[in-house]
């Protein structure tokens, strides 16, 4: 059986899995966890009786804070994807297209990556006064290279999709809920019941008809796969202008990547920054 460093996996039943994501300090999507959780998928996919797989979190403020962008590329190498794709859009791509509906419960803050993670996954459950969702890329100088750019707006239309990611702001679970970012948004005291439950609940149904809905939804729905290439590919040309890096040095500086008042407001936190003026091309 497969250990995990990065999360932990409950069958709790042998339709249902729960997978609760604990990385100190503050669930960063680094290299170890997006290998593991291909994994983890590739169990999933082997094993015929699974049809639910619920992911939440250890961590009250944090269900995936985003990409551990100072990581080492380097720990990526050798890991093997379709088509020769980047590992973190293979990960999403299998993720939407499991044989399992996967649902996010989230409590605490799921930006950058940790939203395009959530938003994956075929359904998301939001706390009502702990969830926090954004995509703040735009704020260190590059637009979201994670399926973002394409699922947004399937979700929440053209115009709050552009809102979303041209501010970078936080949105919290009420708000999420009533751009279509999220499904619901649960008051907290009655949230981890209410996901169980539902959760419980589309595990005691037939597999086969699960997978048939999951693959008509998904036809009708997902975007391309190319598409999602692209983005990353996109997301990595930006890193190789000037105000990517110069922005990320101020971030770190005041503590991005770190527990503390920069990671718990982030969406403040990146319309107060701006790089030299000079580092912006012109387009």
């Amino acid at each position: 059986m497969t250990t995990y460093t990065r999360f932990t996996l409950t069958r709790s039943s042998p339709s249902l899995w729960r997978v609760t994501f604990d990385n100190p300090p503050i669930n960063l999507i680094d290299a170890m966890m997006m290998k593991e959780l291909l994994t983890l998928l590739t169990e999933i996919e082997r094993d015929k009786r699974v049809g639910v797989v619920l992911f939440d979190s250890a961590d009250p403020d944090f269900f995936l804070a985003h990409y551990d962008i100072a990581g080492d590329p380097a720990e990526l190498e050798g890991v093997e994807t379709a088509a020769g794709r980047h590992p973190f859009t293979e990960l999403h791509i299998r993720l939407s297209k499991s044989p399992a509906v996967t649902i996010s419960a989230i409590r605490g803050r799921a930006r950058g990556a940790g939203s395009e993670f959530a938003l994956a996954t075929d359904i998301r459950f939001a706390s009502r006064e702990r969830a926090v969702l954004g995509q703040f890329e735009i704020g260190v100088g590059a637009a979201p290279g994670g399926g973002a750019l394409n699922r947004l707006s399937r979700l929440v239309g053209r115009a709050r999709a552009f809102e979303i990611l041209v501010s970078g702001q936080d949105f919290d679970g009420e708000l999420a809920e009533r751009y279509g970012y999220v499904n619901r948004a649960i008051p907290d005291e009655q949230f981890v019941d209410f996901v169980d439950a539902f959760a419980r609940r589309v595990s005691r149904f037939d597999l086969l008809a699960l997978a048939d809905i999951k693959r008509f939804v998904n036809a009708a729905t997902l975007p391309a796969d190319e598409s999602l290439g692209a983005e990353i590919d996109a997301f990595w040309k930006s890193a190789e202008r000037p105000a990517f890096p110069a922005l990320h040095r101020q971030a770190f500086k005041a503590g991005y990547s770190q527990r503390g008042p920069v990671e718990l407001n982030l969406g403040d936190f990146v319309g107060t920054i701006l790089a030299d003026p000079d580092s912006y091309p012109t387009r």
